[in-house]
């Protein structure tokens, strides 16, 4: 984890050369990006110390390239190659674009930070001098290391990599255990019966959003106005998320800190958000069939505003350090699965909230069903597995994840 602060540079500072770090590192990046593609294709590209190699050569070279700072640079092909190597090693994703606006962001080596007192501090930025950032909480313990300074949203925050700190466990923690449905309606269902949403964006938000997104069609594209309506839509959106995750961080804490042991599904997060592929219509050439792609573009919303992938990580990160276990376990047919009798069909959910089985007739909140057949599963053996299943022996289901596990991840 990192303890980030928001960052209030001067005016000058910040067009002078805090935006400039931003796209020289972008600018770097995406070209180790290009040469790191074009080695994909089955041609000879580059490697690490050749491409700082390169930077060196073409400081030399273009005097606009040699006015940055060599050490954001060099820093941004360090995190390139850190990226590449995580990628081959199978547990990240293919390093990318970065994206102007979207993507701006550059180390900050061995950072030196002066606190001048119990509200602000400063950290030294190459080429700038210091900057002052604001101390909303304590800086982490020992050495800082290294800075990350990001912009977003017209909003500069410095991050300070630490470890995370246990969670204080809460009266009768130890080995109570829990099992925790995620959903779009109710974010977080858990099998004790407690129901949480995660925020979203109020009604005068939304109201607000469309007389600005009205506004932004309204300006020509390039335009100084239009520029300054996104910026007030960015702003809106990054006010939503900062609530959402201050609710993330809160809920999974006061989470780690009642249950000993936690359920939770296995979901590939990623992949239930793709869209879904076009049906070619067999009777007319180059026409093409409904595939439902905008009810799956409002269902991908909903997940995205849920945070499923965000909520699972950062559990995994407090319980790890906590010393409690994590465990996960497949998710097919959990919202399906009656843990009265075990009979699985899609009749027996009725509804988004409304689940009653067709076999024994049990009912009960399709959500809180869910979380209990979750907690079923990691402590015993499911029933099923399916409609039509027969039953599994027992080991096979739960997944759990011990602590030195998660850290060896």
């Amino acid at each position: 984890m990192a303890h980030r602060y928001r960052v209030y540079p001067t005016g000058e500072q910040s067009v002078f050369m805090l935006e400039r770090h931003c796209a020289d590192a972008r600018y770097v990046w995406n070209l180790a990006v290009e040469q790191f593609n074009w080695g994909r294709a089955g041609r000879s590209a580059p490697g690490p110390a050749q491409r700082q190699k390169q930077l060196a050569q073409a400081r030399q070279e273009f005097e606009w390239l040699a006015a940055g700072s060599s050490s954001v640079q060099q820093q941004a092909l360090r995190d390139f190659d850190r990226a590449a190597g995580s990628f081959f090693s199978g547990t990240h994703r293919q390093p990318t674009w970065r994206r102007k606006f979207l993507d701006e962001g550059f180390c900050v080596r061995d950072s030196r930070v002066e606190i001048l007192n119990h509200k602000w501090a400063r950290v030294f930025v190459p080429k700038l001098g210091v900057v002052k950032f604001r101390l909303s909480r304590p800086l982490p313990a020992g050495k800082l290391g290294m800075a990350r300074i990001t912009c977003k949203a017209g909003r500069l925050h410095v991050a300070f990599p630490a470890p995370q700190p246990p969670v204080p466990a809460a009266p009768g923690r130890e080995g109570r255990p829990v099992g925790i449905g995620r959903g779009v309606k109710i974010t977080l269902a858990l099998s004790d019966g407690t129901l949480l949403r995660a925020p979203i964006m109020r009604s005068g938000e939304q109201k607000k959003l469309v007389r600005l997104q009205r506004q932004l069609a309204r300006c020509r594209k390039g335009s100084v106005r239009r520029g300054k309506v996104k910026a007030r839509i960015a702003r809106l959106h990054a006010r939503v998320a900062d609530r959402r995750r201050d609710w993330i961080e809160k809920t999974t804490t006061r989470i780690t800190a009642t249950y000993g042991v936690v359920a939770v599904e296995r979901l590939a997060t990623r992949n239930m958000v793709r869209a879904p592929k076009p049906k070619p219509d067999p009777d007319y050439e180059g026409h093409y069939l409904p595939n439902g792609r905008a009810a799956k573009a409002v269902l991908n919303k909903g997940i995205y505003a849920n945070c499923w992938g965000v909520i699972a990580q950062r559990l995994d990160h407090k319980m790890s350090a906590s010393g409690t276990a994590l465990i996960e376990v497949p998710a097919a047919f959990s919202s399906l699965e009656c843990r009265q009798c075990g009979h699985s069909a899609k009749e027996n959910r009725k509804s988004q909230a409304e689940f009653q089985c067709v076999n024994c007739g049990h009912a009960d909140h399709a959500d809180l069903q869910a979380a209990n057949t979750i907690l079923a599963r990691a402590t015993a053996p499911a029933l099923t597995s399916g409609p039509e299943a027969t039953p599994a022996p027992a080991g096979v289901l739960a997944q759990a994840r011990r602590p030195d596990d998660a850290q060896a991840a």
